[in-house]
């Protein structure tokens, strides 16, 4: 029997969970099973990244924030990563760290969600 492979089965179907339950509106439910996908798994970037969302969902910033950084440790180029740490920083309002984020998301990805918060939080640091 390949447990590799039924483990790394286990971890996916983990993850698809934890998005299935951030996607229908239950955060709390979702970082429960992404926690547990990241304990078998924890150098997987898109599990840290998709922890950090439902963390943010919940209200947990702190634990947002943190897992944010897990996932740009293991992958620099994660433009969501970088994203999600610029609400984060956005939320305690520090907004010069938000900004900073925000123009490496917007650097990786051209994305409208990315240029529009960066567009606020620059809105903010200008008034």
């Amino acid at each position: 029997m390949d447990t590799d492979g039924a483990d790394a089965g286990l971890t996916y179907t983990l993850y698809r969970q934890g998005l299935s339950r951030l996607d229908a509106g239950n955060p709390g439910a979702a970082a429960e099973v992404l926690e547990l996908a990241v304990e078998r798994e924890p150098e997987k970037a898109s599990l840290q990244e998709a922890l950090g969302r439902a963390y943010f969902a919940a209200a947990r910033v702190t634990a947002a924030r943190d897992a944010f950084e897990r996932a740009l440790a293991l992958d620099p180029t994660d433009d969501y990563a970088h994203f999600g740490l610029g609400r984060c920083f956005e939320r305690e309002a520090k907004l010069p760290d938000a900004a900073k984020f925000y123009r490496l998301a917007c650097a990786l990805a051209p994305r409208d969600d990315y240029r529009d918060a960066l567009a606020r939080v620059e809105r903010r640091l200008d008034s």
